[in-house]
């Protein structure tokens, strides 16, 4: 499901519009919502302003993002674990402490790895909610290190084969 406006009149479904005489939000408390619907395991609490937008944001271990793009501008700062991937082509391993910048129309993927769960805190401007589109032009997941996919029926391994083989 694509990011749409919600009844706080943000542009991420599920955000908290900050400000309306409220200033202080307990990023660790807030309802987790999706934040890469389609292409990425990423979700967490979501505070919109008028400009800008922070993210709370959990990716468990071994899952992650394919590899997608958004009009924002984003900064990631890594709280716990580390994230593998790559921005515009550069790879990147980002520890726990580490700030992550993509810059707007990047394409970009990044990855929990296995040893633990990842926390980072995201950072964007408001020129779209926190929600991108796979550089694919599929919605059709997140992705998965091997040994870290989700338990699936038979028939529905088998076609997720047949759909990886014609890629």
């Amino acid at each position: 499901m694509a990011a749409r406006k919600s009844d706080g009149n943000t542009k991420t479904e599920g955000a908290i519009k900050g400000g309306e005489s409220k200033y202080h939000y307990p990023l660790t408390r807030l309802k987790r919502i999706p934040a890469g619907t389609g292409y990425s395991t990423a979700e967490g609490g979501v505070v919109e302003g008028e400009r800008m937008l922070v993210g709370y944001i959990h990716k468990a271990r071994g899952t992650g993002s394919r590899m997608h793009s958004h009009k924002n501008e984003q900064f990631n700062y890594v709280v716990q674990g580390t994230l593998k991937g790559s921005v515009n082509g550069k790879r990147v391993v980002a520890p726990a402490g580490t700030l992550i910048y993509i810059p707007a129309n990047a394409p970009h993927m990044l990855v929990a790895t296995p040893e633990e769960d990842v926390i980072f805190i995201a950072i964007k401007d408001l020129s779209q909610g926190i929600i991108g589109k796979a550089i694919d032009g599929t919605m059709a997941g997140p992705a998965y290190l091997k040994g870290y996919e989700p338990k699936q029926r038979p028939v529905a391994r088998r076609q997720a084969a047949k759909l990886s083989s014609k890629q």
